[in-house]
């Protein structure tokens, strides 16, 4: 071990020689944010906040132990939050490990389109849903922040909807206070809305549709060793052009939205308005009502689905994600 002795104080070992050579470490392997890495883990084993810690306090043989444990795990690119059974999203925070997608902080800014939309309708209108839900970020995020709502979060994959299920429970109280309801479906994006599935009631009644469905193509291969290693492929990959879940999302909120609804899909940077056809918004440009939506939807055959499409970047100024409102049938 390599840890670096204090010797003023007669060879006692503090929090910040561990998290000096800590530091150092998942810097010479090349992690993300090492400072930032180091310290969480090294609170983690504290069991103190990260913005808690005294630096000067002496640390104990078992705590180094068990950071070295958990430092070796990191330089090896297994993610922080797997390893520290968390992540935080928003104003709340998740539990999060192997085979559920580990929220991003891009994600908060898509969520925060949807909280918005909720928060200007009345409450008996505040009715949201979250496809490809998997930890309930997005879903849980409503229901907290958007007093008297009803969300319901949808997830296809076993072991994904297991991870939905406990956050939901984990936020009941924060639920209870803003006097609102996540409800947790185990089904298909693309087939949720039809007859016979859960939420074929809901059809012309959602308000606000949000997203953060797979959109890398099954060819690529994610450069991070976090995401390639480690995160469910599931969550990652939809089709050769990866957007075959995309498609799904955008015939279901047709179908549950009701005229003038608002849908927010989150994509990838190279998935925005100059894509064309390849994008989100090109594909929400070109979905008109067919023989199927038109009768569920109001629209006649051949109208278009979508009106006033928007795409937002990130905070980085990338193309992060498509909104648009569900179109409304002209009169006469």
């Amino acid at each position: 071990m390599s840890w670096e002795v204090d010797h003023t104080t007669g060879g006692r070992v503090t929090v910040r020689d561990v998290l000096t050579d800590a530091e150092r470490r998942l810097i010479a392997a090349g992690v993300p944010s090492p400072n930032v890495d180091a310290a969480e883990i090294i609170a983690f084993v504290l069991a103190v906040r990260r913005n808690r810690m005294i630096l000067q306090d002496a640390i104990t043989p078992e705590q180094r132990v068990r950071v070295e444990q958990l430092l070796t795990k990191r330089i090896s690119r297994v993610p922080l939050q797997h390893l520290l059974g968390v992540a935080a999203f928003r104003h709340i925070e998740l539990q999060v490990g192997p085979g559920v997608f580990i929220p991003r902080p891009e994600t908060e800014l898509v969520v925060e389109a949807g909280i918005r939309e909720l928060r200007e309708l009345p409450p008996a209108e505040r009715i949201a849903v979250d496809l490809c839900a998997g930890s309930g970020a997005i879903a849980l995020s409503m229901g907290v922040e958007v007093d008297g709502c009803s969300v319901y979060a949808v997830e296809v994959d076993d072991e994904a909807v297991r991870w939905t299920r406990r956050n939901l429970a984990g936020q009941e109280s924060a639920l209870a206070t803003a006097g609102s309801r996540v409800d947790v479906i185990h089904d298909d994006a693309a087939v949720v809305a039809n007859a016979g599935h859960a939420l074929a009631r809901l059809a012309g009644r959602v308000a606000v549709l949000v997203s953060n469905p797979p959109y890398i193509p099954a060819q690529m291969v994610p450069r991070e060793p976090e995401v390639r290693d480690y995160e469910p492929k599931v969550a990652l990959f939809a089709g050769t052009d990866g957007l075959d879940v995309v498609r799904g999302v955008l015939r279901t909120a047709a179908i549950l939205l009701k005229p003038g609804g608002l849908v927010v899909i989150e994509h990838a940077d190279v998935q925005g308005v100059s894509a064309g056809l390849g994008g989100v918004a090109g594909l929400a440009q070109s979905l008109v009502a067919d023989e199927d939506l038109a009768p569920i939807t109001g629209l006649p055959v051949g109208h278009i689905v979508w009106s006033s499409i928007d795409d937002r970047p990130d905070l980085n100024g990338l193309p992060r994600f498509t909104m648009a409102r569900r179109a409304t049938a002209k009169r006469g």
